[in-house]
């Protein structure tokens, strides 16, 4: 190693610009008889050196994997091997030379040839350890990439799930759009925003916590199958399956409802699974889950009350929370109404049960603004949640299309706000004026990407699938 910050900064100008690779380690592995003997050049990070007498193997990690690379004096000369032999756990080095396996079995590239493409001028984790505190290994993903194979094929698999989500939806007609990621308002869903300064407009703005109100008025211009792989932003908690900022996917399609919705999910996360693991079936938290259609359905009130074992109906909206805060429930300023006691007797009674696929269906009304009623039962209406291990993957609706109707909503979403509810919607006018133009019946869907993620990969944490999680800034 050079002795100065000079001399050092000047070896690291000097490295090459590129390395022309001619093969990855997973293609010369798996394909030893057609590559024995033949020259090739190899790239990748030494993970670990070992030195024998006149002999250094160096273990190479390449993007497809890890292949040795085989260094002999009696062939390099004492120049080169003498250098090489300062390579260093870290390093970024390119070989070239023949395959060939070693005594040991080993599939190795002879070095005739070798270049340093990058030094490495922090010491690796320990081979053996690793990152074995998780707060670490969030903040220096980098590293927990670089040392754990099975990290890095949680983060292959993630990506690949997301190239069938957008290959299945596109085969099915949809085209995907932006929306705006800072919106003057927020909506299409109930959450605390992020807000943000605009300095050229003087005006507060937010980070989006949907794109659902944008997406609607593509379909309301005539687009009929609209979808969007977005981050979202939600000013809520940080825990096992919540992050302030995640990623979703949501579509919208013309002439259709929560039954087509439910249809297109199934025959979805069934392309999905199948397409990674060549089944249906996972096994998530040590469960088998299959993805077969059909997938199970369950109401959503007949769920809780077959859960509580009493009849909720029957009670007043004082019973409901005083029988709710007897279970241990206990309820937030602005968020003491009857559906905030119905979701918080579902998480308890109802959501840990749901391990295989269920879609739980037809929600009272005052639970979703944006939705439309169900047909013969006005106090309820078409929306469901998809729930599978426990976790709630997706949401959606018969889409709410008419505009009267929509504004009232809006207008109760206001009163809720007034009385200290963070999460209740604005009063988005500019949507009430597009639904005016006339907005045709029409299904939607919102999908939880980082939470299928968690399924695809067994994961029990959303921040395993999240490759930079938000993490408290370390005090310096």
């Amino acid at each position: 190693m050079p002795d100065s910050n000079s001399e050092l900064s000047d070896l690291l100008s000097s490295l090459p610009y590129s390395y022309e690779a001619s093969n990855n380690s997973k293609e010369i592995k798996s394909d030893y008889e057609r590559f024995e003997g033949k020259p090739v050049s190899v790239v990748g990070r030494i993970i670990a050196v070992r030195k024998s007498g006149k002999l250094l193997f160096a273990d190479l990690l390449d993007g497809a994997g890890k292949i040795q690379a085989y260094f002999d004096y009696s062939e390099l000369g004492e120049e080169k091997f003498e250098s090489a032999k300062r390579f260093n756990a870290g390093d970024i080095i390119g070989v070239k030379g023949k395959v060939f396996k070693t005594k040991a079995g080993e599939v190795s590239v002879k070095a005739a040839e070798y270049s340093l493409l990058s030094k490495a001028l922090r010491v690796l984790p320990d081979k053996w350890h690793g990152l074995q505190d998780a707060e670490t290994r969030y903040r220096k993903r980098h590293l927990d990439l670089i040392m754990d194979p099975e990290i890095r094929e949680v983060f292959r698999k993630r990506s690949r799930a997301i190239s069938l989500m957008r290959k299945f939806l596109d085969d099915k007609g949809f085209m995907e759009f932006e929306t705006p990621t800072i919106q003057p308002l927020y909506g299409g869903a109930d959450a605390e925003p992020f807000k943000v300064f605009v300095n050229t407009l003087d005006e507060e703005h937010y980070l989006r916590i949907a794109n659902e109100l944008y997406l609607k008025r593509l379909i309301i211009g005539g687009l009929e199958r609209v979808y969007e792989v977005y981050k979202a932003f939600r000013n809520e908690d940080i825990d096992s399956t919540h992050s302030p900022e995640f990623t979703m996917v949501e579509w919208y399609q013309a002439y259709a409802d929560y039954n087509d919705m439910m249809k297109l999910a199934e025959e979805m996360l069934q392309f999905i699974v199948k397409g990674l693991f060549n089944t249906t079936e996972i096994t998530y938290q040590g469960k088998s889950i299959s993805f077969k259609a059909p997938f199970k359905r369950i109401i959503y009130l007949d769920s809780i009350i077959k859960g509580s074992g009493t009849d909720l109906l029957k009670l007043s909206d004082g019973e409901l929370i005083k029988f709710a805060e007897g279970k241990g429930i206990k309820f937030e300023k602005g968020k003491r109404t009857r559906m905030h006691a119905y979701d918080k007797l579902f998480d308890l009674f109802v959501k840990p049960g749901l391990s295989q696929p269920t879609f739980v269906i037809d929600w009272p009304r005052e639970s979703s603004p944006l939705t439309r009623s169900k047909r013969g039962n006005p106090e309820l209406v078409e929306r469901f949640e998809l729930y599978v291990g426990g976790l709630e993957l997706a949401n959606s609706y018969s889409e709410l299309n008419n505009p009267i109707i929509q504004r009232e909503n809006f207008e109760y979403e206001m009163k809720k706000s007034k009385e200290g509810d963070k999460e209740a919607e604005p009063l988005d006018m500019d949507f009430v004026e597009a639904m005016e133009q006339g907005m045709p019946p029409t299904g939607g869907l919102g999908l939880g990407v980082d939470r299928l993620a968690m399924l695809l990969t067994d994961k029990a944490s959303i921040k395993e699938v999240i490759l930079f999680p938000m993490e408290k800034r370390l005090k310096s």
